[in-house]
């Protein structure tokens, strides 16, 4: 029996989880939740950084000071892009900023201003997004931030907490890959790129594999947590999207993931990187994943939009459950409006945005929450569709499966529609799939496992698994084509 603990930040929420290993199976259980709670401050949008190393300290606790537990390993897993500046004594320059703050709006136009957009997708592979770290770096250049110019380190979120956690400054290979600064053919930093935007190169650390024995906790840390003094920590799939795909219960090629969350990224998993006119015109991302694998994906703004919305209502006084909402969602009136998902980036009074594009693409608005749930979640199908269809076209063959994997694997009303919209079957589950991957890459780097198919078959008999046959109900394939003709920018129509 192997323990190994996995520290999942999300954009909402953060989790300690247990992962034992034993007889073939992985059990994962919950150790200390925590939320993730950004903060808006006169100068900027900022994740609360400093709270969330305490929380991470606070779940190992747990298994070392509380449980007593011999840990094998700890992975630290997050969302992508996001950095922290250190300067040469190794504090912060500058607490980490949310990729959504304002300073990058209007940087990818800035960007290929500055070099020509083919030029920087041939160095790396990823998708224009203005919250790429190549975005936000560019924006404070922009800005002659006094962190950029007095910073020696950078360090991606899960890096960072690695750092305090081992006191060993590197970047892990899956969390540089998001960053529109790594460059996945050469498997090296897209240093010419840099240069040729004026984006300082010597930040850059040296670049580790997943799964690789990163160091062991300082000896703080085994005070503070309890955990016994040489506790290793693992370079699992630091970005959270890696870990979840790395323990997708899936065999063969003819399979595409969604890790459904706050963001579904949505993908195939491939050998090499696919570079070319095509991919860009798409605007996929070629992401390194666990194994050395590629994950050919597209970002698409997930279930963000029900989060949004379930906050302003709840400002509002009606404060529903995400259940609630689902329901009310399955019991809506079929494809009374349908949205663009990618349109909705900003946070802020959604529901009242999402209304005034409807009626601006000459829709009626969704009226009450059950409508405007429904819409997302259409939307969202639709969206995958056309990805699907664009991936296949792009790759020369059919994908006839779909996994959905993630916390919003759990959404029965959206695998349905998924199912519907795509005429495909979906297998949901498992729902902790980010976790855990992070166990099992952690168990691979440690010996313990042989790599990435023995890993995904612990997965298949760990876990239940749901699956979605599609219905064919009326009416998809016309609003589908309605999605398809929809603007894909928020006001000015």
């Amino acid at each position: 029996m192997k323990h190994y603990l996995a520290v999942d930040l999300g954009a909402e929420s953060g989790r300690a989880i247990l992962g034992t290993i034993s007889g073939g199976r992985l059990q994962l259980e919950e150790l200390h939740r925590f939320l993730n709670s950004p903060v808006r401050i006169p100068t900027g949008f900022y994740w609360d950084t400093f709270r969330l190393w305490h929380e991470i300290q606070q779940g190992a606790a747990v298994a070392g000071r509380e449980r007593k537990l011999r840990i094998e390993g700890i992975g630290v897993d997050t969302w992508g892009v996001d950095f922290a500046l250190l300067s040469a004594d190794g504090a912060l320059a500058d607490n980490p900023r949310h990729y959504r703050d304002s300073r990058n709006n209007g940087m990818v136009e800035a960007i290929c201003a500055a070099a020509p957009r083919e030029e920087i997708f041939a160095h790396t592979g990823i998708q224009f997004m203005q919250l790429n770290t190549l975005c936000q770096l560019y924006a404070m250049k922009l800005a002659n931030a006094p962190a950029l110019q007095t910073a020696a380190k950078l360090l991606f979120m899960p890096d960072l907490f690695n750092y305090w956690l081992t006191g060993v400054a590197k970047a892990e290979v899956t969390i540089a890959s998001t960053s529109q600064m790594y460059d996945p053919a050469r498997k090296r930093w897209a240093t010419e790129l840099l240069d040729r935007l004026g984006l300082p190169v010597a930040l850059l650390p040296e670049i580790a594999p997943s799964g690789a024995r990163l160091g062991e906790i300082r000896t703080e840390v085994a005070e503070t947590t309890g955990l016994e003094p040489g506790t290793p920590v693992y370079t699992t799939g630091c970005h959270d999207t890696a870990s979840a795909v790395a323990a997708a219960p899936a065999e063969g090629d003819d399979w595409c993931y969604i890790s459904s969350g706050t963001w579904s990224l949505m993908g195939v998993e491939l050998d090499e990187p696919v570079i070319n006119s095509a991919s860009l015109a798409q605007n996929l991302t070629n992401e390194v994943g666990v194994g050395d694998k590629i994950r050919l994906l597209k970002n698409i703004s997930g279930l963000w939009l029900l989060q949004e919305c379930r906050r302003a209502w709840r400002a509002a006084g009606r404060d529903y459950s995400y259940a609630e909402l689902t329901e009310l969602a399955a019991r809506a009136t079929p494809f009374r409006a349908i949205i663009h998902p990618d349109v909705f980036i900003t946070p802020g009074r959604l529901p009242e945005r999402i209304a005034a594009y409807c009626e601006a693409t000459g829709q009626r608005a969704p009226e009450g929450p059950g409508e405007m749930c429904r819409a997302i979640l259409e939307s969202l199908a639709f969206r995958y569709r056309q990805v699907l269809e664009g991936l296949e076209a792009l790759l020369g063959r059919a994908i006839r499966v779909i996994h959905i994997v993630g916390g919003g694997s759990q959404n029965h009303v959206l695998n349905q529609f998924v199912a519907d919209a795509t005429s495909r079957p979906v297998t949901a589950g498992p729902t902790e799939a980010t976790a855990a991957g992070n166990v099992l890459v952690q168990a691979v780097g440690a010996g313990i496992l042989s790599g990435l198919a023995e890993a995904r078959s612990i997965v298949k008999t760990s876990f239940p698994l749901r699956h979605f046959e599609p219905e064919h109900n009326e009416g998809w394939d016309a609003a589908y084509r309605a999605f398809t003709a929809l603007p894909q920018r928020e006001g000015g129509f």
